[in-house]
């Protein structure tokens, strides 16, 4: 099935992220918001985001205009209805995306493909929502979504062959890497990924050194860009939190359990960037 409108649940960070490279990659995206205040907002983010990348030189004016014109939003499900791909990128809440994948499943033709964001739920029981699991996918995008060129495209035991390929090749026609993952909380990258940003916090907590030097050791002795501490201000830590927590559930293995100090950063509102305090400290956005 030719993809060429694309609903977007969601404009937060991730939503307006994928809504803006859709847009800019020549399809029809409508986004969907629950209020026109955060509607408003994610607009407004990806009017920002295409500004930044024409005065980089990274996009033409024209291009910018272009994708602006094909993008729109509605606090309504309606304008959903004829969309051929449908992404669910919500809070990570998994009674949250219950509640709206079973309102959307409602109003979206039955040929549309649905996937998910989801960055540590499993894809199986979100597809179990609807009434479409054969054609439920999981494709987990990376912040921030027009720079980061992985997408993971996952599929469950009931992910129909054409409806995965479908999905991989969308992520292809947006000029994205995509790579096949099993169904699994966590997928590749934050499987991998999580238990090292947790072992970091750990560190920390046990004087093996400063957030500094953590940090510093891990981006020149394994040429990381960013240090696990930076780069854990950077997500959110209540971000990472709630992953870790999903996570835990998930597998009961200790190297997913979150550590005291991360716990209580969150309970005290030093969320890192966005907060304005994390591990260190940031100007507050």
């Amino acid at each position: 099935m030719a993809i060429e409108k694309v609903g977007v649940l969601g404009c937060g960070l991730m939503g307006a992220g994928i809504a803006e490279v859709c847009a800019r990659a020549g399809l029809v995206t409508v986004v969907r918001e629950v209020s026109e205040e955060l509607l408003a907002k994610g607009l407004e983010r990806v009017r920002g985001s295409l500004a930044r990348a024409v005065e980089k030189g990274k996009l033409e004016p024209a291009a910018a205009a272009a994708a602006l014109a094909r993008l729109s939003g509605s606090v309504d499900t309606a304008p959903l209805a004829d969309c051929d791909l449908v992404i669910e990128a919500i809070v990570e809440n998994l009674e949250e995306k219950k509640k709206t994948l079973g309102l959307v499943d409602g109003v979206v033709k039955p040929s549309a493909l649905f996937a998910s964001n989801t960055s540590s739920l499993t894809i199986t029981q979100l597809a179990m929502f609807t009434r479409r699991p054969d054609r439920f996918v999981g494709m987990h995008f990376f912040n921030p979504v027009p720079v980061m060129k992985l997408v993971e495209v996952v599929r469950t035991l009931m992910t129909a062959e054409a409806a995965f390929a479908e999905a991989t090749a969308f992520v292809r026609r947006l000029g994205k890497d995509p790579v096949a993952c099993r169904d699994n909380s966590g997928f590749i990258v934050n499987r991998l990924l999580v238990p090292y940003l947790l072992d970091s916090i750990r560190a920390l907590e046990e004087g093996v050194g400063s957030a500094e030097d953590i940090d510093k050791a891990m981006r020149l002795g394994c040429g990381y860009p960013m240090g696990p501490l930076e780069l854990l201000d950077f997500v959110g830590l209540d971000t990472t939190y709630s992953i870790a927590n999903i996570m835990f559930d998930e597998y009961r293995e200790t190297r997913f359990a979150p550590p005291p100090l991360l716990k209580q950063m969150v309970q005290a509102g030093r969320y890192g960037r966005k907060s304005g305090r994390g591990f260190y400290e940031h100007k507050a956005r």
